[in-house]
């Protein structure tokens, strides 16, 4: 009896010993390497794999065969609708058409984005997809509140606004046919050291000031018109206002900024309209933790303190907002803000918007004469772009976004779209994918929204994390030796059972150990856990989980990258770090998203480079810089620079024509009147102009990155001819010419006539020679009988008279 026992012993041995090496052979997949137990477990290793919950399947002393691919599972004879897995999937539950105009009786259903509700069921792992589009309307209402500076430096600025209103509603008609305006003021809070509080100062601070000695007590924010389509109350309210003083340079007024936006009420914000809050300044803001100069320490509520005067009640109460605090009450009330700011803040207000979502900078004259100008601009560069942010974002989901602008070329890792018309439409598509699975039956909740639209895209999600054959129990089943439960083809063994049908209790000596060596002469269970049942329990680690069929597998010795595994952006199974979406590499360091190397033209690298883990690295030779837009040895290098020229100085080209000038050309113009060519780092350029002038500016990067271009004042043109000068020239010209032509031909002639003559000559002297020497010549006889008679006539006449 013991030797048949033996012999079942080793037939069983020697069968799993036959199996484990075709397996071998055949290479371990991701699915049977993650030694699953359970159903759960195998959807969670990788959406590929599958559980079989057939009953009779496979080896029966052996669990972790059942899940592998689905493919493998049909070939080894599991039937079809025994295979568990489920896989993610998207419902659209509404889906309404994208509005075309603002305006008119439709303008309270205008819809931007569509779809406008989703429904996502996501396995862990198990990427999906949906698409967006985005549309801005044409002829849009428009909001706008302006929030003016009102400290003693900006009351030139003051004096030119007063008819402003007016002016800016001509304006603005040209864009919508919807237009409101309001306006709001402010100075500092008024405690020391912000302001003057000496007794002589309250009702005056400009006491004693010589070149304006009259002005209002200081205050932090005070409304003073709530958004209307009566322009003409604006102009009433503006001519009403007199400026203040503060003491130090740094004024308050991201209070005021506050307060505009979460006031909604009061300020008269318009959910169905465009938001624009236009904040113009000469100085720096003082920001959070300022406040603890004055003895205000407590943070910003962000909520509404106006009281019924309309001011704002909480400036000596509460410190400055912070600027995270500011982006999202401006975020959250679909507010754009423009900076309209001096030239020499422009780019201490430039570094704010990177942190403020939705915010522009304007450069502002010093009397704000360009202000009508500057804000038709910003809306119109507002509203040429479209940029997706996600709200309530869930820590154990990834998105990457895909975008799709008027040039039709998808730009993976982007979730915005620039120079755009109004009316166009842009698309993006947005994967997601779960990293791993809540508690049972938990729903969440997220939303998709362009950066200052009222329009969203709300997402639920629903997550796969459960088997369908799991409502299929049998508690205590005889399958399992009637101490176990039943459930998806295996058994769950009682506490202090094992196997695959309960029958090993734990704590017995295993014969044959054979099962729990990975190779011969490997450790049992790799040293790291023990041999039970023909099975390895592993230990459990302070570090992590220790798990696989010989207990080689572990979720905590993978790449690090700072002390954090996997670079807190994947995780870690059995050595490797399986990144999640939007993140490549060993250690899933690098990011795919783009957006860090999107230049200020709208192109990846400056189109000089190459997007490698969120990180420029430029291909093109001599560029270089944090989107490769430093290149002054690059073929195109004054051509871009040229276009700066234009605006800048100029306001021409075809920048200015885009109202992009400012937001693409930040580097330093300095204007000359003599440029230095022996300069050998810098890049002499030229042009010829509309005029037929030619420019000249020469383009250079310091040392310490920054970019310089040094440009004449003014091009380089040629001074025009006098129009009698040129004619006189002319006809002289042609009077020079003809009679030179004369000469030459008098010239001609002569030389031919004297020739002429020579000859005539020469022949005559001849002619008298052969006369004269001619010893055969006789005179003719009729010439000499005549003058024979002719000298006996004479005779006989003389006698005859004598």
């Amino acid at each position: 009896m013991l030797e048949r026992k033996n012999v079942s012993h080793v037939v069983l041995v020697t069968y799993l010993v036959l199996e484990l090496f075709i397996q071998n052979v055949k290479g371990l997949n991701i699915c049977m390497s993650g030694s699953a137990t359970s159903c759960e477990e195998c959807l969670l290793i990788h959406p590929d794999c599958a559980w079989c919950a057939q009953e009779e399947f496979g080896s029966r002393r052996t669990v972790t065969s059942r899940c592998d691919y689905r493919e493998s599972l049909m070939k080894r004879g599991c039937e079809k609708h025994f295979i568990q897995s489920p896989s993610s999937s998207m419902a659209v539950l509404k889906n309404m058409p994208l509005s075309s105009k603002g305006s008119g009786p439709t303008q309270y259903d205008v819809i931007q984005i569509m779809p406008q509700k989703i429904a996502l069921n996501l396995r862990p792992g198990d990427q999906t997809s949906f698409g967006v589009q985005v549309r801005q309307v044409e002829d849009y209402p428009v909001d706008l509140y302006y929030l003016m500076d009102l400290s003693l430096s900006m009351k030139d600025d003051l004096d030119t606004i007063r008819n402003l209103g007016t002016k800016l509603a001509e304006e603005m008609k040209k864009l919508t046919s919807n237009f409101r305006l309001g306006f709001g003021s402010f100075v500092d809070k008024n405690i020391s050291p912000f302001s003057y509080t000496a007794a002589k100062y309250r009702n005056n601070p400009c006491n004693g000031y010589k070149l304006f000695p009259n002005c209002v007590p200081s205050f932090g924010f005070r409304h003073l018109l709530s958004l209307t389509d009566k322009v003409d109350r604006f102009n009433e309210e503006v001519q009403k206002q007199m400026v203040s003083r503060n003491r130090d340079a740094p004024e308050g007024g991201f209070d005021a900024i506050l307060q505009a936006a979460v006031c909604k009420d009061k300020i008269g914000w318009r959910k169905e309209a465009f938001h624009l809050l236009v904040f113009t300044t000469d100085d720096v803001p003082h920001l959070a933790l300022d406040g603890r100069l004055g003895g205000v320490v407590q943070p910003h509520d962000g909520q509404c303190h106006l009281n019924e005067k309309n001011e704002y009640s909480g400036s000596t109460k509460m410190d400055y907002p912070s600027l995270a605090l500011l982006g999202e009450k401006l975020a959250e009330n679909n507010i754009h803000l423009i900076f309209a700011v001096t030239k020499r803040l422009y780019v201490i207000y430039k570094n704010f918007t990177a942190l403020i979502p939705g915010t522009t900078v304007e450069i502002l004259d010093q009397d704000s004469k360009n202000i009508i100008q500057l804000i038709i601009n910003a809306y119109n560069s507002i509203r040429s772009k479209v940029e997706l942010t996600v709200w309530d974002h869930p820590e154990d989901i990834n998105l990457s976004f895909t975008a799709t602008c008027q040039d039709g070329r998808p730009r993976p890792g982007l979730r915005k779209c620039g120079d755009l018309k109004i009316g166009d439409t842009v698309s993006f598509n947005v994967s997601v994918d779960a990293r791993g699975c809540p508690a049972e039956d938990t729903r969440h909740k997220f939303t998709i929204k362009p950066v200052g639209f009222k329009d969203t895209l709300e997402v639920t999600v629903n997550y796969k994390c459960t088997c369908g054959c799991t409502t299929e129990t049998e508690n205590n089943s005889t399958k399992c030796s009637s101490i176990g439960t039943y459930q998806c083809g295996i058994c769950s063994c009682d506490p202090g059972y094992l196997g695959a049908q309960c029958e090993c209790q734990e704590g017995e000596d295993s014969m044959y150990q054979t099962m729990c060596r990975e190779a011969e002469g490997k450790q049992i269970c790799s040293g790291r856990g023990e041999c039970s049942c023909n099975q390895c329990l592993c230990y459990e680690s302070e570090f992590g989980k220790i798990y696989g069929t010989f207990c080689e597998c572990d979720d905590f010795s993978c790449a690090r990258h700072k002390g954090i595994l996997c670079s807190g952006h994947g995780e870690c199974h059995c050595g490797e770090c399986k990144c999640h979406a939007g993140y490549i590499g060993d250690s899933c360091i690098c990011s795919t998203e783009t957006d860090t190397c999107l230049s200020n033209d709208g192109q990846i690298c400056s189109g000089r480079g190459n997007c490698v883990c969120g990180e420029c690295q430029c291909s093109e030779p001599g560029a270089f810089g944090d989107t490769c837009e430093k290149c002054p040895t690059c073929p195109d290098a004054c051509g871009t620079k040229r276009d700066c020229i234009e605006c800048r100085l100029f306001n021409s080209g075809r920048l200015a024509d885009n109202q992009t000038c400012h937001r693409l050309c930040t580097d330093e113009i300095i204007t000359v009147d003599t440029l230095n060519t022996d300069d050998q780092n810098a890049v002499l350029c030229l042009y010829k102009t509309e005029n037929d002038c030619v420019m000249k500016f020469t383009y250079s990067e310091h040392a310490s990155g920054q970019s310089v271009l040094a440009a004449l004042k003014e091009p380089e043109c040629g001074t025009p001819p006098d129009a009698l000068t040129v004619l006189l020239a002319v006809v002289g010209s042609i009077l020079l010419v003809g009679i030179v032509l004369l000469a030459i031909w008098k010239l001609i002639i002569t030389v031919h006539d004297r020739r002429e003559f020579a000859r005539f000559q020469s022949a005559r002297s001849r002619a008298r020679y052969e006369m004269a020497s001619n010893p055969l010549y006789k005179q003719p006889i009729s010439s000499h009988a005549v003058e024979t008679v002719f000298n006996m006539q004479n005779k006989s006449y003389n006698g005859t008279v004598h």
